[in-house]
């Protein structure tokens, strides 16, 4: 039977959510973030956005761009008990849910009407939470997602299996699943911009050049992800790591490095609303041998200087800092969708 996917996107969550709850940000610029120098954007109202902000940008760039806007820190336990709410109301609909942040969640509704669900979720979103959510249809969870974003806010857009191929086709390549700013940059290079080119490009080629990303990247521009919606996000896992030009044991340049990570890791924890429990530092040496080391916390946390002070003890204590290093990498691990909203009390 061919999959039903549905990809729900709440607009603007944590603005839309303070704009709710105070009639005098209606209509106003609304910036939620941390409040520290090295804080980040965690979401931009749509009015913010006119201005140039969006998520993950450092608030001190928000500030230069969007002077007159309403800055506000992040109230963690209030958006999670709006999200505990969501998810209630989706698995009104279907016991097949994968949150992949506090505001989004895949579900599998295959054999049942999609339409009419996405419908009825939006609408109970409207009627009983006075928000509302972007909702993309399609045959399975790479094409759902971009479907929800096709027309935000308030979107519902469903992408039918006869028209995938010229529905991908003039997008940018950024769009398929797993490029980031990294890999656009060594597509640009082989001269792919858009979706289109993938299309077009030699597979082989791709395979050389990236191995099984390569295959990957072409069997998303034509619309095919086989991945499954999973209930359980304990497999996923988030990280950082760089390759130096130059080998180095230098202690403190290295944990500089680490409390780099931390910090946008942290943020990034924040910005979707998970927790996680384990934290492993990765060491590559001068002569290329790899080495790892974990520690998995009692107490899951998104805190900055627990994920620092945890990595800088892994390395300090765990690797051989004698040997020159040419790769060090932080991961974060046992990914956690917290049921207690206290458990996401917000301070930085």
């Amino acid at each position: 039977m061919e999959r039903a996917i549905i990809h729900v996107d709440m607009d603007a969550f944590y603005a839309s959510i303070e704009q709710r709850d105070n009639p005098y940000l209606k209509g106003k610029p609304v910036i939620i973030g941390g409040l520290g120098e090295r804080s980040v954007v965690c979401t931009a109202s749509y009015e913010a956005r006119k201005y140039g902000v969006h998520s993950a940008m450092p608030i001190v760039s928000a500030r230069r761009l969007c002077p007159n806007g309403v800055f506000l820190p992040v109230d963690m336990g209030k958006y999670k008990k709006e999200s505990v709410k969501i998810l209630n109301i989706l698995r009104r609909y279907s016991d097949i849910i994968e949150p992949l942040s506090i505001d989004e969640a895949f579900l599998d509704v295959t054999g049942c009407d999609p339409l009419y669900i996405a419908e009825k979720i939006k609408l109970d979103v409207k009627n009983e939470l006075k928000l509302t959510a972007s909702v993309g249809i399609s045959i399975n969870k790479f094409l759902a997602k971009l479907a929800s974003d096709a027309k935000k806010p308030d979107g519902f857009t469903i992408i039918r299996k006869e028209d995938i191929v010229e529905f991908l086709k003039p997008l940018p390549v950024s769009k398929l699943w797993g490029v980031g700013p990294k890999m656009k940059r060594e597509l640009n290079k082989l001269g792919i911009y858009f979706i289109e080119d993938v299309q077009k490009y030699d597979v082989d080629i791709l395979i050389t050049k990236f191995g099984k990303r390569g295959k990957e990247l072409f069997e998303f521009a034509y619309g095919k992800d086989i991945r499954p919606v999973e209930s359980h996000i304990a497999n996923q896992s988030i990280g950082e790591e760089e390759t130096f030009m130059k080998d180095t044991n230098d202690m403190d340049m290295l944990c500089s490095r680490l409390k780099e990570y931390s910090l946008n890791l942290s943020n990034k924890l924040i910005r979707k609303g998970f927790l996680i429990k384990t934290i492993t530092v990765k060491v590559k040496y001068s002569d290329f041998t790899v080495e790892t080391r974990s520690v998995t916390l009692n107490i899951p946390t998104y805190d900055y200087s627990t994920i620092y002070e945890t990595g800088k003890y892994l390395l300090t204590t765990k690797f051989d800092i004698k040997k020159d290093i040419r790769l060090i990498g932080l991961n974060l691990s046992n990914l956690v969708y917290p049921q207690d909203p206290k458990q996401l009390t917000f301070m930085i």
